[in-house]
């Protein structure tokens, strides 16, 4: 397993309790908590709400960045996602880390404090270098879109 340097700021007393780790040898991400002053709260369906993580990070490894996303038994189960997709940490950015949950189920859901919201995994990025054209590269597939490459 290809390990990296990250320092963390912990910013809430959730994490006095709670130890940021692996769950596993072999897991990818680590859970991020929802840190809350109060003991839970209500997301409505359809709702979103932004949950501090109670935590600032700090790549050491150049060209890695931060990635947010959603716990597949939080999303399966309680239908709470992460609400863009997949929320970036941008290498430079030292804020609090936030998680935006979106309640996809057709119930009120609860967050309570020090629950497990999402996970963060870290992966290497690749800024490109654009160079304007008239005309892209030809491929058998084209500029066939959603759905062009059949359903099997």
């Amino acid at each position: 397993m290809n390990k990296i340097d990250v320092n963390v700021k912990f910013l809430h007393p959730v994490w006095e309790e709670n130890e940021l780790a692996y769950a596993t040898d072999h897991s990818a991400g680590l859970d991020l908590r929802a840190c809350l002053d109060v003991e839970e709260i209500e997301i409505g369906p359809g709702r979103k709400a932004a949950i501090p993580a109670g935590l600032a990070v700090e790549c050491v490894q150049p060209g890695v960045a931060g990635f947010v996303f959603s716990r597949s038994g939080l999303g399966t189960k309680e239908g709470l996602t992460v609400s863009q997709g997949v929320g970036v940490i941008d290498p430079d950015y030292r804020g609090e880390i936030k998680v935006s949950l979106l309640n996809t189920s057709g119930e009120v859901r609860r967050i309570r404090r020090g629950q497990r919201i999402a996970q963060l995994v870290f992966m290497p990025i690749f800024q490109a270098t654009i160079t304007p054209v008239g005309e892209l590269g030809e491929t058998a597939r084209g500029a066939g879109g959603f759905g062009s490459t059949g359903k099997h």
